[in-house]
């Protein structure tokens, strides 16, 4: 009887686990997370002199498939500014189906992507963020502070039809050291299949 409990007791805490709040330190920044290109990272190694960018996301969430065009711009942009970018895949329920490694492997080649795309196995990093979604941005500055959290933009149907860019000018403002006007939005897409 007590182990079916602590079960339920540890779902319930991935799935009430608090999001990371503005202003708080990069968390679990040295758990190793390997990459498509069979590099192990950690979010130290990751991170540039002034920031990183983490993005939860997946294979196969429509959100994620209207947003794919935005990320390898995004990435060109924090590499211009030396701020580190990282996509996330914390679906350790599907780490054996539609987000295997090797189904991370041919989804980062088929969208060309520019930037690690790595495997949280035990879904660590998603449940110390207090992630839920993808996508679901995150933008730390060079104190490991967290200044943005959210959504990419305000338009996941079009690029064209973006009027607001959160992320975007939350990189800008932390590239050129100024405040963040909008520090936090609503990620909309996909749950996180812990």
């Amino acid at each position: 009887m007590k182990k079916p409990v602590f079960i339920i007791l540890s779902f319930m805490t991935v799935l009430f686990a608090r999001e990371l709040s503005i202003g708080k330190v990069m968390p679990k920044v040295n758990i190793p997370i390997p990459d498509v290109n069979g590099e192990t990272f950690t979010l130290k190694k990751l991170m540039d002199k002034n920031g990183l960018l983490v993005i939860f996301s997946c294979n196969t969430c429509p959100w994620v498939i209207r947003w794919q065009d935005r990320y390898n711009p995004i990435a060109g942009l924090c590499s211009e500014n030396n701020i580190g970018f990282v996509a996330v895949n914390s679906n350790a329920r599907q780490h054996n189906g539609v987000d295997s490694y090797k189904a991370m492997q041919e989804h980062a080649q088929e969208y060309n992507y520019k930037f690690p795309y790595v495997m949280d196995k035990r879904a660590e990093l998603a449940n110390a963020f207090g992630a839920k979604k993808t996508p679901q941005v995150y933008l730390f500055n060079k104190d490991n502070i967290l200044v943005y959290r959210g959504a990419i933009d305000d338009n996941a149907e079009n690029a064209d039809n973006v009027t607001t860019s959160y992320l975007v000018n939350a990189v800008n403002a932390v590239a050129m050291g100024e405040e963040i006007k909008v520090k936090k939005t609503k990620a909309l897409g996909c749950s996180i299949k812990f």
